[in-house]
């Protein structure tokens, strides 16, 4: 009886409180415009160097990509599916060796049947994933994505990230009209404030010059072209521990596995038939040392007693084998410069902590928008109209890459444990409502999984959390101090999720279609100047 209480009656009596309130936010608070006149990094300009090139002329190729990542080698086949000339610089074309970017939400499988590259998924050893489990003191319950309406083969899939990429490169490089090179990237080529290409180190070290009419920078999470076309506002929460376990029988088959330990969550995940892959969030910039074995007595005496005991013997195997690694965790809102001839994708724009494996799916989800938006376009040579039109790609990726993205860095927080009693009474309320069911399991899940990011829902359902762990408190007597703890709840949760909402943009996440830019047409020749 309480669960269909919960289920039915909790999200609506809050869910127009929140309407008022995020319209009242949205209408009244103006968001920041960003301009391509004002604290701009100065890039590379063309001068008498470049030789006898002529960049006013025809140029090589119609687009460039810097970065032959997931969302670098994804892009470049789209365009190059399209008919464009793509020439793709990657520092390194061997096979990557990362510990995140492993699991693909079914969203962001979505989008690979769109773009049409799903089968870049097989013959790697992928498996699928079919929802989480979450374990918290010896208690454990199982979310399973809701993939009812959707055919058989739309699920999560987990798998090697190196594999992957080196399938999406293998797809980009089948076409004809895209040119995959290895090389540095070291500055782009401006003229007259118009980005015109790029200056690269090739493999063998000679300096080159490449021209497009659009170059797109995809050169990943440690992008050292960002400022050149963003305002960089990148926060380093945790750094991520990565180990694999051999072998290990997850308590779920299929599924991604979230420990809610003290101090911050332990995630597991197949990611092939053999192996799983763990990762041990640490908060703050620092981890203990690897190479003097502080890393090793810090897993086997804080973080093994907390993982349940059905993988404990294999996370002890994979510490003492010692093949450890560890990555900071970066987060960063979407804030670019309108820039002439220049787009940046992927985590060179836009970063969230990656406890929910949601950074594939916004960037596959960004690509879909940006093809939709250059397909009308057979020239993209005027660079300041181009400039002007795709001001609507920020606008119209919003909702989604918005919802993720705040998601993702809400719940690490909530995940976390913490001093403060009220923080923690939110994160035993975010358990138990999650395993209440109906749509307070489908709810959050959908939006997890990318297959209803909508940011309304994200906000109804967060609150939902806070309610219900004030209730909790109140229930069967409300002395003053529970009364007290369950307002400081209410103001932890407001504290966590406003400012992120903030950071990401309120009118263009929740009312996109208020923004002029959600409006722009193709442009013709000569037409609007970039402003």
């Amino acid at each position: 009886m309480e669960s269909q209480l919960w289920n039915w009656i909790l999200p609506l009596l809050i869910s127009s409180l929140l309407i008022s309130f995020v319209a009242f936010y949205g209408f009244f608070v103006k968001p920041k415009r960003n301009s391509l006149r004002h604290d701009r990094k100065t890039v590379s300009t063309v001068t008498s160097d470049v030789g006898s090139v002529n960049i006013t002329g025809d140029t090589v190729a119609d687009v460039i990509v810097v970065g032959a990542g997931v969302a670098g080698s994804a892009l470049a086949y789209t365009l190059g599916k399209d008919k464009r000339r793509v020439h793709v610089i990657e520092r390194d074309l061997s096979e990557p060796d990362r510990i995140v970017g492993e699991l693909l939400q079914p969203g962001g499988y979505l989008k690979l049947l769109e773009l049409g590259i799903e089968d870049c998924v097989e013959e790697i050893d992928a498996q699928r994933v079919y929802g989480y489990a979450l374990f918290k003191n010896g208690k454990r319950i199982r979310l399973a994505y809701p993939l009812e309406k959707f055919h058989e083969d739309v699920s999560g899939r987990s798998f090697h990230n190196g594999r992957f990429i080196q399938r999406m490169r293998e797809k980009a490089a089948s076409l004809p009209n895209v040119q995959l090179e290895q090389g540095t990237v070291v500055s782009l080529l401006e003229e007259n404030g118009t980005i015109k290409g790029v200056r690269y180190k090739n493999k063998a070290g000679e300096e080159q010059t490449a021209f497009a009419a659009l170059t797109i920078v995809c050169d990943g999470c440690f992008s050292n072209l960002r400022r050149s076309l963003c305002n960089p506002q990148v926060e380093v929460p945790s750094c991520f521990v990565g180990l694999v376990l051999e072998n290990c029988n997850l308590p779920y088959a299929n599924h991604g596995h979230v420990v809610l330990a003290d101090p911050s969550p332990i995630l597991m995940y197949p990611i092939s038939s053999t192996e799983v892959r763990c990762l041990v969030d640490v908060p703050g910039q620092k981890v203990p040392s690897i190479a003097n074995g502080e890393m090793k007595n810090y897993l086997k005496t804080v973080v093994a007693p907390q993982m349940p005991h059905e993988v404990y013997d294999s996370f002890i195997a994979a510490v003492d084998k010692g093949n450890i690694k560890s990555m900071p965790n970066r987060s960063m809102p979407a804030s670019p410069y309108p820039t002439p001839g220049a787009l940046l994708m992927g985590d060179a724009f836009n970063m969230r902590h990656p406890l929910t494996g949601g950074g594939m799916t916004v960037a596959l989800a960004d690509i879909v928008v940006l093809r939709n938006l250059l397909r009308p376009l057979r020239d993209l040579s005027d660079g300041a109209s181009l400039c002007k039109y795709l001001e609507s790609f920020y606008t119209l990726r919003k909702p989604v890459a918005a919802t993720i993205n705040t998601l993702a860095n809400a719940l690490y927080q909530v995940f976390c444990s913490s001093e403060n009693e009220a923080r923690n009474e939110m994160r035993e309320a975010c358990f138990d409502y999650l395993g209440l069911g109906g749509m307070c399991t489908s709810g959050p899940v959908s939006l997890l999984s990318g297959l209803n990011p909508r940011p309304l829902t994200l906000v109804c359902h967060f609150f939902a959390v806070a309610v219900y762990g004030v209730i909790r408190l109140l229930i069967p007597f409300p002395s003053p101090k529970r009364i007290w703890l369950g307002a400081k709840l209410i103001s932890g949760a407001s504290g966590i999720i406003f400012p992120i909402i903030k950071a990401e943009g309120v009118r263009q996440m929740f009312f996109p279609a208020t923004v002029p830019a959600y409006y722009y047409k193709a442009p013709t020749v000569g037409e609007t100047k970039c402003s």
